[in-house]
Parts: structure tokens; sequence; C-alpha cells
């Protein structure tokens, strides 16, 4: 009931392991999965319980044996109950514990109320698929249904739509980027959809582009205008919808499990073989940068990590230097890291 508000559920496995009770939940689309541990991670199910904490699986398929009240497989109406013991593979099979969980009912202490907009005592009911509110767009409870952003604060002599949109980009797919013509320090972007919009805010709401705070807040505009022919516009409102630079149109794609907040070390991908330490270096400092550490990936020197003097600096960086050209069609591919050297 929880995780279908996100689209299709298909597999469902609980179990004990390193004294705690974990789920192992499967979607149909790998970006139902994101969006679900975007909106759900850190919330509880019941207001002071119940808190959840939600990663990316390691394995790509669930192996379900038995309908029961530990393991559920919702495309398939003729597994057998089993015995209730032996779930999926043997490393995942445990006891059930009912203890502060949500299956098949918790009441609660007094005075508990559902935090999620769940009754208490929820069992495990027919799944609802949650229906789009427009094709392609997911309709996330909590999350206002506008994927316009209006971003303010802006350096007008620094900033430019294709700025605005890789850095954007980082979030969500940026569609749509047009700068004020009046006010050059106030721009629109448009997200691909609500929940890329509100990831945008969470992370680049604050930052510092171009020795300005930027602010990024929710529009009240649905979608940004193409300038009509003939109207001046100088190249300040540019459509990006069919952009090949767009991260997340693949719902396969790694890059969902790799957004980070803006950070001083850059994750390199996609370097070609003859690139060496230095020359990346020496890229790097060529566009203002200041390079405190460097390091290639020991088991793929394709990927690299770079750390920067500030966070702001990483982020000129990535505007300048994601897509940047090589030669030979090898295009350098750029994003904030997690991690520091």
């Amino acid at each position: 009931q929880i995780f279908s508000k996100f689209g299709f559920v298909l597999k469902i496995v609980m179990f004990h392991k390193n004294n705690q009770f974990q789920v192992l939940l499967q979607y149909a689309d790998a970006t139902n999965a994101y969006y679900a541990k975007m909106s759900l991670d850190g919330h509880s199910i019941y207001t002071g319980c119940c808190t959840l904490r939600i990663d990316f699986s390691k394995l790509t398929n669930l192996t379900v044996k038995y309908n029961n009240d530990k393991s559920r497989d919702f495309t398939r109406v003729d597994l057998p109950f089993g015995d209730g013991q032996r779930t999926v593979e043997t490393s995942l099979s445990a006891p059930f514990a009912t203890q502060n969980t949500i299956f098949p009912s918790y009441t609660g202490p007094p005075g508990f109320a559902p935090a999620l907009g769940f009754p208490q005592g929820a069992a495990l009911g027919p799944l609802t698929v949650t229906t789009s509110a427009a094709p392609g767009h997911m309709t996330i409870p909590g999350i206002p249904g506008n994927s316009v952003l209006l971003v303010s604060n802006l350096n007008p002599e620094a900033i430019t739509p294709y700025g605005l949109f890789i850095l954007f980009g980082v979030y969500g797919d940026v569609h749509r980027v047009k700068i004020m013509f009046k006010k050059r320090g106030i721009a629109l972007v448009q997200m691909a959809d609500a929940a890329q919009a509100q990831l945008a805010i969470t992370y680049l709401n604050g930052q510092r582009l171009y020795g300005r705070v930027m602010r990024a807040t929710l529009s009240k505009y649905q979608t940004i205008q193409l300038p009509r022919e003939g109207q001046e516009d100088k190249g300040l409102t540019k459509d990006y919808s069919n952009s090949p630079l767009h991260r997340f149109k693949n719902p396969c794609s790694k890059n969902f499990q790799n957004i980070f907040p803006p950070s001083a070390t850059l994750h390199l991908s996609n370097i070609p073989p003859s690139v060496t330490v230095d020359d990346l270096k020496n890229l790097f400092t060529s566009k203002g940068s200041t390079v405190k550490g460097f390091k290639f990936f020991q088991k793929d020197c394709k990927m690299a990590l770079i750390q920067l003097g500030s966070v702001e600096e990483a982020v000129h960086a990535l505007i300048e230097l994601h897509n940047h050209d090589f030669g030979e069609n090898q295009h350098l591919r750029v994003s904030f890291s997690k991690s520091s050297i």
C-alpha cells in the first residue's frame, strides 16, 4: 500500500539480518524505485516510529518461491503458500517478526497518528497502482505538480541558459530554460516532472553560483513558453527537451543512484585511455579551478575523482567541463561525488 503509490510493485521479501527487520522490494521500473526512495526515505509510517531507511539493493532480481506473509510475487497468483520458513535464497531466509512492523497490523502506543496517511493496522491488501497525471509524469504525494522552477539572485554577467541546463541537469532532465529579458538575474527552469523539480530545489537552493547565493523555488508558471517568431529574445530562451545530454532518460540508468549534493570533489567518467593525470589537472586549471587532489579509480581508469578548492569552484567546473570533447567522439562526464580524496 505504501510503495505502490510510486508504481507497480512486482515482489516483496521480508527477512531478519544483522538484528534488523529488512525488506527487499522490486519495482517494474527503476524510475519508480528512485521516486519512492526520494520521497519516503527518512519518513515515519506512524508518528514517531517505524522510520523508513531506504537504499538501492545490489540485487537486480528477487526470486520468490512462496506467496505468504514473508514473501510475495504480485505477478504470480499460482505460487504455493509454503511452510512459511523458506522464502527466497537461503541467505535471506529468516523467521518473520511482527514487533514494530507495519504488517499485518500495528496499533502503536495510545495517541499515535499515521504520519503518511495510512490507517493504523493497515494490512497488505490489493496494491493500488498510481496512474500518471500525464504521460511520463508521476504524481508524487506531498510534492506539488509544478515542474517549473523560479531561480533568482543569479549573476547576470556570468549566467547562461546552457549553464543552468547543465547544473540543474544533475538533478533531473531540463526541458526548457528562460532568462528574463529585463531582469537577467532571474530565470525559469522547466524540469521533466515535479519530483525532479523538488530534487533540484533541495540541492541547489542556497548554492553559491558565480559569486551569488542562488535561490530556487517553485514558479507559478506551469510551462515555459518559447518566443514567438520575430519576437526579440537574444537567445535567452532555450528548448532542451530533445537534448542528448539528459542524464535520466534511460529508466535503468545508474545516474538515478548517484545523485549527491554539490561538493568540492567531482566524479569524472568516460575518460579516454590517452588522457593523463596532468592532462586533466591542466584542463581544470585552465577553467580557473584550484586542483587539491586527484586519483584514478584502481579498477577502471576511465573514471577518476578530482578535488577542487571549494564547492563553488566545483559547480563552475561542472558547468564548464561536463560533456567536454576530447576528440574522436569522447566526451567527459562530470557529476558531484559523495566521496573525498
